[in-house]
This record gives C-alpha cells, sequence and structure tokens, in this order.
C-alpha cells in the first residue's frame, strides 16, 4: 500500500529524526523532498501546497527548533498534519430506519458488487442482519455475482430478473419486512463514464429510498481521475461519504490523500484487497501512520480479533504453559495468520517495520509458505508431535514427498527449534540446559 511513497518519506524524515537539533534550513529541505515525494505519489498540487504550508509555519518554530529532538518533533508535526488532510468531512457511518439502506454507486469496474458484500460482512460482525440487493439489471452477470458472494457469506441477495431498479429496491424493503432484515445494502448499476442516465437514475433511487448512507465507491488506483468523479457524483447526489477500493495495488497513494480533501467527502472505507473480510473503516490518523512507517497496531489487533479462533487462541495459550508446542501447533498459527490477510500489509502495521513488508511479501509470493506447509503435511502424525524423531532416512522421504530439497527440510526443522526455544521463553518455562524438541545437555 502506498509502497512507493512510504518508502521516500521514511528515507527523508529518518535522516531528520536521526539528528538531534536541527536549523531552519535542514526543515526547508527535508519538506522539499515531502514536497516531490508527494507530487510524484499524484497528490493533489493545492493539497501539497497547503500542507507543506502548515507543515512549515509548525516546524520552523523556535520551540521546535530548539529543542534537543527538533527532528522527531517534525516528523510528529508531519503526521499531524498529514492526519488532518485525510479528515475531512464527518466520518460517523450512520443507520437508521427500519430498515437502514445503504446506497452504493459508482462508476462500472470500481467495485461495487464486492464492496457491497463485503460492507455486508461487515455490519454482520457489528451483529446487524443486512440484505445484499441486485440493483443493477444492465451489467451481464451483476446479479450471479452478487449472489454468489453472498452464498459464500450466508446473506441473502434479492432480485427481480425482468424489473425496472426502483422496483427492485421496493420489493428489496418489503423483502426486508417480511424477513427481519434490518439493513439493505444496494449495488445499483454503473457505467463507464459519468452520463446524464446514471445521475437520474441513481437521484430518483435516492429520493425513493431515502438512504441513511450513500457512499461513492471509487477505485483507488485512477489517481487523480477519482477527484473528479467524485465532484461530478456529489454534484448530481447527496453523497454522505467515500469507499476507495483497490488499495492494496495503489503504490502510489495519490487518490487517498487527495480525494477527502479536495472533494471535502469523507472516506468512510477503504477496500485492501479481493477476500471478502478486506474492508476495513477508515481511521485518518491510522492511515497517516502507516505511510509515514510508524505502523498501525490498533488495525492489527481488529485483525487479529476478527481471523483468530478463541478456542485456538486459548489452546495455544495452554500448549505454550505446558511447553507442548508442536509442528501442528506451529502450521495452524501459520494458517491463522494468512487468513488475516497478506503478509505484507500486516508488517505495514507493526511499527518499525514497514520497511520489510515488501520483501515479506515478495517472500511470500515465491512460495516459501507453501513450502513450509508441504513438508509439514508431508510428515507422519508422530513426526510433526516430535521432530526428534527425525533421523536421515525420515528428512529425506519428507523432502521427496514435499517436493522440496534435504537442505529445506533442515532449515524448517532449526527455525522451529529456534520459535519453540522462544515461545517456552516467551511463557516462562524455559530452563538452563534445555535443549530445542524436549532433549537435555
Amino acid at each position: 500500500m502506498f509502497d512507493a511513497l512510504s518508502d521516500r518519506l521514511r528515507d527523508v524524515l529518518s535522516r531528520l529524526s536521526g539528528r538531534g537539533r536541527v536549523s531552519e534550513a535542514d526543515v526547508d529541505a527535508a519538506l522539499r523532498e515531502v514536497r516531490l515525494a508527494l507530487l510524484e505519489a499524484d497528490v493533489n498540487f493545492r493539497v501539497v501546497k497547503d500542507l507543506m504550508a502548515r507543515v512549515r509555519e509548525r516546524a520552523v518554530g523556535a520551540d521546535v527548533l530548539e529543542s534537543l529532538n527538533a527532528g522527531q518533533q517534525v516528523i510528529k508535526i508531519v503526521h499531524e498534519e498529514l492526519t488532518a488532510v485525510l479528515s475531512a468531512g464527518d466520518r460517523t457511518f450512520r443507520l437508521s430506519g427500519s430498515p437502514a439502506v445503504v446506497l452504493l454507486v459508482g462508476l462500472q469496474g470500481s467495485g461495487k458488487t464486492t464492496s457491497a458484500a463485503k460492507l455486508a460482512r461487515h455490519l454482520t460482525r457489528q451483529g446487524r442482519r443486512p440484505l445484499l440487493v441486485a440493483a443493477d439489471p444492465y451489467r451481464p452477470a451483476a446479479v450471479e455475482q452478487l449472489q454468489t458472494l453472498g452464498r459464500g457469506l450466508d446473506i441473502p441477495v434479492h432480485s427481480q430478473p425482468g424489473a425496472g431498479v426502483l422496483d427492485i429496491c421496493r420489493g428489496a424493503l418489503a423483502a426486508a419486512a417480511r424477513s427481519g432484515r434490518d439493513v439493505l445494502v444496494v449495488d445499483t448499476a454503473g457505467r463507464l463514464t459519468v452520463d446524464q442516465a446514471l445521475m437520474g437514475e441513481i437521484a430518483d433511487l435516492a429520493a425513493d429510498l431515502r438512504p441513511s448512507e450513500t457512499l461513492l465507491v471509487v477505485d483507488a488506483m485512477i489517481g487523480q481521475e477519482s477527484v473528479a468523479v467524485a465532484q461530478s457524483f456529489a454534484e448530481a447526489v447527496p453523497l454522505s461519504g467515500l469507499v476507495l477500493t483497490k488499495i492494496d495495488g495503489d503504490a502510489r497513494g495519490g487518490a487517498a490523500l487527495s480525494i477527502g480533501a479536495v472533494s471535502g467527502l469523507p472516506v468512510k472505507f477503504l477496500g485492501t484487497g479481493e477476500r471478502s473480510d478486506a474492508l476495513e473503516v477508515f481511521h485518518s490518523d491510522r492511515l497517516a501512520g502507516r505511510i509515514l512507517g510508524m505502523g498501525d497496531v490498533l488495525s492489527l489487533i481488529e485483525r487479529a480479533q476478527d481471523s483468530f479462533d478463541e478456542r485456538q487462541t486459548a489452546e495455544l495459550a495452554d500448549k505454550l504453559r505446558h511447553n507442548t508446542f508442536t509442528l501442528d501447533d506451529f502450521l495452524g498459527q501459520m494458517q491463522q495468520i494468512k487468513r488475516m490477510g497478506p503478509i505484507g500489509q500486516l508488517l505495514e502495521m507493526v511499527p518499525g517495520m514497514g520497511g520489510m513488508a515488501r520483501d515479506a511479501q515478495q517472500a511470500v509470493d515465491s512460495g516459501e509458505l507453501k513450502r513450509i506447509e508441504a513438508i509439514i503435511q508431508s510428515m507422519t502424525r508422530a513426526e510433526r508431535q516430535d521432530p526428534q524423531i527425525l533421523n536421515g532416512s525420515r528428512r529425506r522421504r519428507i523432502a521427496r514427498g514435499s517436493g522440496s530439497s534435504l537442505q529445506d527440510v533442515n532449515r524448517l526443522i532449526k527455525q522451529f527449534a529456534e520459535v519453540q526455544r522462544l515461545m517456552r521463553q516467551m511463557a516462562g518455562g524455559g530452563k538452563r540446559g534445555a535443549l530445542p524438541f524436549g532433549g537435555r545437555r
């Protein structure tokens, strides 16, 4: 996410933070590089100009320049002002009415249908009972796509083949009343470009349904064009906020940093991948921290809570207390971490680890985790429970069975021994003289 921009900003600001007192010239030189990085990231020129002016005004004050940690204070100022840029509008997500109606609008290809399903899943996790509405009768297979997504999430989808858009939505209101569904998530039709027919249809829908939220879904990868799209829709429809999709593929970040400040519309959700759980509530301070390499621990915790099975977590804690952590447990933890999302995104949320995110993701993409899984799954149950029995012939058999080399198998066993040792220390169960896998000196 925003790889190029984050790398540049981390490099510039780390040089500044590595010094004690800084001069006005030092600040100006750093801000020149920050300005260039933002412009190259396709951030709107006016946004960059205003941001740099506010940062400089605060950063060259005597209370900053004369302090012993001036470099760190400048970074703090950049973080605060970047947060302010990202904080346009009221980001409260309101659900009023019975049922509440959330209308998703946008151009074709922006990700409305997948965003509708992700939002419905998010609402389900919040204790709501959403009904997805297939209100796009024009795009081939649009209804089928939403129905497939709904089945995967066990969320019902309302559709009426051959009916007009208004009739479909009125039918959905009646269906929600019959089935006790308390939120309608309406997936509307899009066009390849903004046109009068599209705007008229959306305006009629909004007037008829009176939605509590009308969210414009925008593809972040189209850069500054997204700002123009938002402004066009806002002129025709009373929008309440934005959903930025494909953030995970946006190496520059210009749309995310510009669209709210220029349009005045709040970003309420970020689409961070293709999975059904790859939708994040937008927090301006958290995103600013991730861009600047400060991490986002709160979002990481929320992902863990959403992905980890409580029973398995309790069992793992018990195994750590009793020093019985096995390769089966190791494999289970890897699989749970994978459910949290791409490893590169997770590392971006850990303070100080942003620079490693890309390399870690490349290791995953190259198949390293799949190779580890294949090696462990090629072992017998007894071998996974007690790696001490893995002699030379067993290791060669595992290498052949997993399509790996003997060196790969040896490396995994050595890495697991280290993990087991660290786990034992974390649990307070380490004893002087103890060897990995329960052996003794």
